[in-house]
């Protein structure tokens, strides 16, 4: 009986670690993506004259991207490579510092989804403009549901029939929308700064989970507590993927439910981590 459930448990596990190289890799071929997108979309936003924040600013997805799949493999390495082992002193040292660089770079993401959420509120009415044609040759592009297009005589028209536009930005008039492209505009910035405050209550959570497990301890009411608001966190995650698929970003849903996936994979670590802690108290 006891071999029976020891080869059930090592085909878990070979399916667990199966599972987790899958996931990871598809989030390396999407922060290759992102990395593409983000250079598409500078190319309409930055200029000459833009400075170090407009830059990082403009790369906030690949920044974010890149301190996220770093923490990912911190969580991998401490809920798994390393969760039966004492750290050294210069191990945890270095831990500390690498995750520090990447609550920087999470806190700078929330800065420029801040800054343009805010941009947004603020566009500006294009005076004595009823015609998108009218903006042909000033250099500017067209936004609308994150589509971006340079304005010429041969798409002007078709791109939009509305009356009234806005300049995004009123320092530099480069992109400009309609009514209805602002409202989605809006819409989209509001989802991903909620959706990165998300992510972070989530890191939140699984930090005090390590912490804890860290220090022996493997169950109590608190864990209940961040269980239950682990699954409220994630079902807004899942709305943010419904609106995405809703608005067409298909990438975004996908690249949503792959990091989903990447820390349920995480928390999968976790569970063994607690039962291999619960079962040394019981056996104490």
């Amino acid at each position: 009986m006891n071999n029976i459930i020891n080869d059930l448990q090592h085909r878990a596990s070979a399916h667990h670690h199966l599972i987790k190289l899958i996931v990871y890799s598809l989030l390396i071929i999407n922060f290759v993506l992102y990395i593409r997108d983000d250079w598409v979309i500078a190319g309409h936003t930055l200029y000459d004259g833009s400075t170090w924040l407009d830059w990082t600013r403009a790369f906030a997805v690949t920044i974010d991207e890149s301190a996220w799949i770093i923490l990912l493999l911190l969580f991998e390495m401490e809920t798994f490579l390393l969760s039966d082992n004492a750290l050294s002193r210069w191990q945890s040292t270095a831990m500390l510092a690498i995750r520090v660089v990447c609550y920087i770079s999470l806190g700078h993401t929330l800065y420029a989804y801040s800054v343009y959420v805010n941009e947004l509120h603020s566009a500006v009415l294009i005076p004595n403009v009823d015609s998108l044609c009218q903006l042909v040759d000033q250099q500017v592009s067209y936004a609308y549901n994150l589509k971006y297009n340079e304005l010429n005589t041969e798409n002007c028209v078709a791109l939009s029939r509305a009356s009234q536009y806005y300049y995004i930005d009123p320092t530099t008039h480069f992109i400009v929308q309609d009514r209805t492209g602002l409202n989605i505009e809006l819409q989209l910035a509001w989802v991903d700064l909620i959706e990165a405050v998300v992510w972070l209550l989530i890191l939140a959570t699984i930090e005090i989970s390590v912490w804890l497990q860290d220090r022996g301890v493997g169950s109590g009411a608190i864990f209940k507590s961040l269980a239950t608001m682990k699954f409220c966190l994630y079902s807004l995650l899942w709305m943010a993927i419904a609106y995405w698929i809703y608005r067409g970003h298909w990438m975004f849903a996908w690249d949503e439910f792959v990091w989903i996936a990447g820390f349920i994979a995480i928390e999968l670590n976790m569970v063994e981590w607690r039962k291999e802690l619960i079962d040394k108290e019981q056996r104490h």
